[in-house]
């Protein structure tokens, strides 16, 4: 029998996860193939393949014999949650899980390992306990005002778990937020609002925040693909989450910020509608810890956010010095 080809194919994978993930596996020397809907979205030194996210197509076949197949399909998040809008988000994920699922079920020799992605926001909003995958408490919270987001997981992993894929082992990625260098993702955006003086506690700043350095998601990646009896739910997420007040001292302070002006309810609405986006994204307290992935042994490079951030602004720096 054939043995797997070293392949990674990235479903959605255009975007800034796959981005990361096309860079490490390339690496590695994996052959990286990703399935994209964007007309000439720049996904090199990946092989982009057309797909619609929602239909079978001759992009079915490169999941023959490859060694992974990594789901990271699904709109962003990043955007006002009118009906349109929701919509979208809903399908994207739904659509694209179910359509991967009739693939892997076809294929002669189907790929090793499928990882489909989730989101840590599908736990209850907490202050007062940590959630990991055995005991942490599924559901929405107005406060939090998360309802809509924790639908939306429901149903897309419900739609993972229905596929039916006996030769391939199966697993579900419960994804925080990832801290990285690049343009227009969180930490810089953050990062920007602290070098303007705006870096202080928003809302009553004890939510907590659950964050994951972006080399710690790429190596968690690699590692559930090689560990051959992983299955289930993960929490991909760094061992030390923090309030969101804590956060912001430790950006303002690598950031040489003196000040950080705070931000209460009112004043995110507004700068959400402004932004187009919503205030569930700063609000909600997102107590997440990797529970499985610290007992099964991997080893995190980054545990706590001082050293993780010390190590952002240090690549940072090599770029403004290059």
């Amino acid at each position: 029998m054939p043995t797997a080809s070293r392949k990674i194919v990235l479903a959605g994978g255009s975007g800034f996860l796959g981005q990361l993930l096309v860079n490490w596996f390339d690496q590695l020397n994996y052959e990286v193939v990703v399935l994209t809907r964007q007309c000439g979205a720049k996904t090199a030194p990946a092989r982009a393949v057309a797909w619609d996210g929602k239909t079978l197509g001759d992009w079915a076949h490169e999941l023959d014999n490859c060694t992974a197949l990594v789901n990271l399909a699904g709109r962003s998040v990043n955007c006002r949650y009118h009906t349109r809008n929701r919509r979208a988000i809903l399908a994207s994920r739904v659509d694209s899980t179910r359509v991967l699922g009739q693939a892997v079920r076809e294929c002669a020799r189907p790929p090793k390992v499928w990882l489909n992605s989730s989101t840590a926001t599908i736990y209850k909003h907490s202050y007062d306990r940590p959630m990991d995958e055995v005991s942490g408490s599924i559901g929405g919270s107005p406060e939090a005002k998360d309802l809509f987001s924790v639908d939306v997981a429901k149903a897309w992993e419900q739609a993972f778990q229905e596929a039916v894929a006996p030769r391939t082992r199966k697993v579900i990625l419960r994804t925080a937020m990832v801290f990285s260098t690049r343009q227009g993702t969180v930490y810089r955006v953050l990062r920007r609002l602290a070098r303007c003086g705006l870096g202080g506690a928003m809302d009553n700043g004890r939510q907590y925040v659950s964050w994951l350095h972006h080399t710690d998601f790429c190596g968690a990646i690699q590692w559930l693909i090689e560990r051959d009896n992983f299955v289930g739910v993960v929490n991909l997420a760094a061992p030390q989450p923090l309030s969101n007040r804590e956060m912001m001292q430790i950006i303002r302070a690598a950031c040489h910020a003196p000040i950080g002006l705070p931000a209460n309810r009112w004043m995110l609405e507004v700068g959400a509608f402004m932004l187009r986006t919503e205030t569930e994204l700063i609000i909600k307290s997102r107590r997440v810890v990797p529970a499985r992935l610290a007992e099964a042994g991997f080893q995190f490079c980054f545990t706590d956010l001082a050293t993780a951030v010390q190590d952002l602004e240090r690549q940072l720096d090599q770029v403004v010095t290059q």
